[in-house]
C-alpha cells in the first residue's frame, strides 16, 4: 500500500457520505460515495493509474473495488478504513 499511495499516478477514492468525508479524510482523496459509484464508472475509467478506495471500516471499499472490477477496471486496490490510510500520510 505504501507503494502505491508513493506512486503519483495512484488517485485515492473515499467512499464514505459527503458528511463522512467532511469531517476528515486521506489529505489528496477525493470523495465519491459508494451508492454513486455506478453512475460514475466513466469518470474512475479515465483516471491514469492505480486507484486505491477506502471508507470507514473496509466494508464499502470492499463493494466499491469489487464494482469497478467488475466495470473492466483491474487496478483497484482496498485500502481498508479511514485509521488503515492515515498510518500512510506525512
Amino acid at each position: 500500500m505504501e507503494e502505491l499511495l508513493a506512486n503519483p499516478a495512484t488517485t485515492v477514492v473515499d467512499v464514505r457520505e459527503t458528511g463522512e468525508f467532511a469531517s476528515g479524510h486521506y489529505a489528496g482523496a477525493i470523495n465519491i460515495p459508494l451508492g454513486i459509484i455506478p453512475l460514475r464508472i466513466d469518470e474512475f475509467k479515465e483516471m491514469n493509474g492505480p486507484i486505491v478506495v477506502y471508507c470507514r471500516s473496509g466494508n464499502r471499499s470492499g463493494m466499491a473495488m469489487n464494482l469497478l472490477k467488475q466495470a473492466g477496471l483491474s487496478e483497484v486496490f482496498n485500502g481498508g478504513g479511514l485509521h488503515d490510510m492515515l498510518v500512510y500520510q506525512d
